[in-house]
């Protein structure tokens, strides 16, 4: 499948096709740092910039068309200015480039906020024009957190299909469920929650260190008794007394500030983080709050992310204060798990330094569409194709 990318971001849908061999034809971007991530991993794909110059481009054909254009006139937390944004009507000039290039497949994303945006008539507008051009539609409102990630990210998605409306439908609706028997509550969804490892499907929001302290180890010092089961950055605890092999794990919870500047959990139950947000300091901005270490002969708190438990020798422990915790953002490769990106996708060089800054990070992630989400519904296409061929 060759396939057009328009306002590509960092390409959430290349990282997530690529293992079915789809072929980037060329991508469309203008801001310049997520510009410079697509160069970075995708040199010899061109990006063609202003998707408005569209006119300009002269490309092959392509079977595929993708983009998220701007959701800002179209968020609940916006100005909600719909079409009247000249944000918004990129989603015409998205429909002009279907219409110029005639790819089979069109798969576009927005916020929730389009469905009611002009009480409904901004995204009528986006179907009705999609009719016009001969493409048939079905469209799905899908929250990532049920793909693998911890994160509720809940995105309006339209595939369309030249000709025939039944095709998007087998894509965006399945007989059971989008992930085949969904947990009904978050009771039973640990593979959902636990995502922070290689990024997904693996560790709760916030990450851990997990050590277990074997029945021949005399102290923490002796590095060979210790077995390191996962990576991160969270503190450790373990039972010190007779029980010498007691597995615990000191374990952050994470919340999210709403547009009242109220802090809450996601689900109610501190695992999951709220959507990303695109910039620091907007509202629905997520935190973290990590228990904070504590050596009891020093009675001095430490920084969780330099601590280590030293055990016990004649009195003195380490523990944690569940009382007392540390409050920070996300960090960059925390939001690139919960987007579903390999860890440091967006860590590039970046301004004759080798390394970027946190800022454009955040914003490039939180303006990104999720990858599990994406893989999901190229793998349903694919599927959809193999089928109608057969």
């Amino acid at each position: 499948m060759k396939y057009l990318s328009v306002c590509s971001g960092i390409e959430a849908a290349t990282v997530a096709w690529h293992h079915m061999g789809w072929q980037p034809v060329a991508f469309s971007d203008i801001e310049p740092f997520p510009s410079a991530v697509l160069a970075h991993h995708y040199p010899h794909v061109p990006n063609l910039g202003d998707m408005t110059k569209f006119e300009e481009w002269n490309l092959e054909s392509v079977e595929l068309l993708v983009g998220g254009t701007p959701c800002q006139s179209f968020s609940v937390a916006g100005l909600r200015k719909g079409l009247a944004d000249p944000r918004g009507n990129l989603m015409l000039t998205f429909l002009a480039i279907a219409q110029r290039q005639r790819p089979r497949w069109i798969v576009w994303e927005n916020v929730p906020g389009v469905l009611s945006s002009n009480g409904g008539r901004d995204f009528g507008t986006f179907l009705g024009a999609l009719g016009e051009l001969g493409y048939g539609f079905a469209y799905r409102v899908l929250d990532a957190q049920w793909f693998g990630v911890a994160q509720r990210r809940r995105r309006v998605f339209v595939i369309g299909y030249l000709g025939d409306w039944q095709h998007p439908a087998k894509v965006l609706f399945e007989s059971e469920s989008v992930c085949r028997d969904t947990p009904p509550s978050r009771e039973a969804g640990q593979e959902v929650t636990n995502c922070l490892a290689e990024g997904t499907g693996k560790r709760p929001v916030a990450q851990q260190i997990h050590y277990r302290k074997s029945r021949r180890a005399q102290s923490v010092n002796d590095h060979e008794t210790w077995v390191e089961d996962a990576v991160s950055n969270t503190l450790n605890c373990f039972d010190v007394g007779d029980v010498r092999s007691t597995d615990v794990v000191a374990q952050p919870v994470c919340f999210q500030q709403n547009t009242r500047d109220e802090v809450r959990y996601i689900n109610g139950d501190g695992q999951i983080a709220g959507a990303l947000a695109a910039e620091s300091g907007m509202k629905q901005t997520n935190y973290v709050a990590q228990p904070v270490a504590w050596d009891e002969e020093l009675n001095a708190r430490e920084n969780l992310a330099g601590a280590m438990l030293r055990g016990g020798d004649g009195g003195r422990h380490d523990g944690v204060m569940t009382e007392a915790m540390q409050v920070r953002r996300l960090t960059p490769v925390e939001c690139e798990r919960l987007q579903g990106f390999p860890d440091n996708y967006t860590n590039i060089p970046w301004r004759k330094k080798p390394e970027s800054p946190d800022g454009p990070r955040y914003k490039a992630l939180g303006n990104s569409m999720a990858v599990p989400v994406m893989r999901w519904i190229g793998e349903r296409i694919n599927e959809v194709d193999r089928d109608s061929l057969a």
